[in-house]
């Protein structure tokens, strides 16, 4: 028994692994509750069986145990509006009185647990500390998939507490589902778009997509390395040295093996990382000593459009320049409309999490795709092919 489907949750108290690591201003506001919507059916279901819900997530990277700025008590009043409910909230995530509260926890209700990363046990994937909080449910859903890469003690060892209760939730299902659809036999033309600031964390997916892709677009920050592995001047533009040779490298193989790799042929540049500073268009190739490109220019955002809109497969994971900037995030816009356009004619489209899905949440084209990851990291891991313990601890029995 695997998913949550078929699984009745009647009577049960359901320990339910969520990822609520939502973005909090100064105020401890929510910025952006997508997280927490995309929760939403998982929970529901269990509450229509009839079964008690226990919550647990991180937030955050605390560094030493409790901060306030940390605290899921922030969230309390969101969810208890969500679900229309007085949601009750456990001042830890074990201890007395977490077992109290989940002990008197009646059908209907919901108890929010405080963050699991204010005990170091948590990512350490301390046993002791996953059976404690084993002790609190009768069942274990996991719809974490933001954190599914991690051995956490919430996250993968817990699941051995039960060998017979273990389910899988709406959104880790529909995660798997949309990501297998990209790694299977995807409709061609089929089109990745990688971005973001580092080559060095889009390695492994770029070599394995290099088999399934027709086309390889590359924005955001990353792109300059390849523009100087291709004998470019890129100013004092983003570049990491050690990976000029890997790029190189790649570039050869996306010749060998039929792919059109992209590189931005031209550039929004800065003399200064700043919105406020100087800006201007420059060849991607020859750009000025001092300068630096902070987004795609607008041949370039044309030329990759035109791709996109062609395709019938899309993978966006990654920024083409530093969209938090208004001055240099129209490249991303620019991709994001080309994405929408061609979801709206007929193309799958995955958007792969972390800023990628920001991006797309931040223009009011959430919607307009076909599915928006909720895990950056997780969902990387997975494409690239290895194994995501949270996953293993659900589908196998011997994990």
């Amino acid at each position: 028994m695997k998913t949550i489907d078929e699984y009745n949750f009647a009577g049960k108290k359901a320990l339910v692994r969520v990822d609520f690591n939502v973005p909090l201003d100064a105020e401890y506001r929510i910025t952006d509750d997508t997280r927490i919507r995309a929760a939403v059916p998982t929970i529901q279901k269990i509450l229509a069986d009839g079964g008690a819900v226990i919550l647990m997530s991180h937030l955050g990277r605390p560094k030493a145990g409790p901060e306030e700025k940390y605290s899921l008590k922030h969230l309390v009043s969101r969810l208890s509006q969500e679900f229309n409910t007085n949601v009750l909230f456990a001042e830890d995530c074990v201890g007395p009185q977490a077992a109290q509260l989940a002990q008197e926890l009646k059908p209907g209700e919901i108890l929010l647990l405080e963050n699991l990363r204010f005990h170091k046990a948590e990512e350490k994937g301390d046993a002791d500390f996953a059976k404690e909080l084993a002790t609190l449910g009768d069942v274990y859903v996991n719809d974490a998939f933001g954190t599914a890469h991690r051995e956490h003690a919430s996250t993968a060892v817990i699941a051995r507490y039960f060998p017979k209760d273990k389910v899988m939730g709406y959104v880790m299902n529909a995660e798997l589902e949309n990501a297998r659809r990209v790694l299977g036999n995807a409709e061609r033309p089929y089109t990745a778009i990688m971005g973001g600031a580092k080559i060095s964390d889009k390695i492994l997916i770029i070599e394995k997509l290099m088999d399934r892709v027709d086309n390889l677009l590359i924005g955001g920050g990353m792109s300059y390395t390849f523009v100087k592995a291709d004998g470019g001047e890129i100013g004092s533009s983003l570049v990491e040295e050690d990976k000029i040779e890997l790029a190189k490298r790649l570039i050869g193989m996306a010749r060998e093996k039929g792919v059109n790799l992209m590189i931005p042929v031209d550039s929004v540049v800065a003399d200064a990382f700043s919105n406020d500073a100087n800006i201007d268009n420059s060849l991607s190739h020859h750009i000025k000593p001092l300068w630096m490109g902070l987004d795609i220019g607008p041949t370039a955002r044309e030329m990759y459009a035109d791709v996109i809109r062609n395709s019938k497969t899309i993978l966006w994971n990654g920024p083409m320049g530093v969209f938090e900037m208004s001055n240099f995030s129209v490249g991303t816009e620019a991709i994001a409309d080309a994405v929408v356009d061609a979801t709206r004619m007929g193309a799958y489209s995955l958007i792969g999490g972390g800023d990628s899905a920001a991006a797309v949440n931040k223009f009011g084209y959430a919607d307009k795709v076909s599915y928006v990851s909720t895990g950056g990291g997780a969902l990387l891991e997975y494409m690239e092919g290895k194994t995501l313990p949270g996953v293993a601890a659900i589908e196998r029995d011997d994990y």
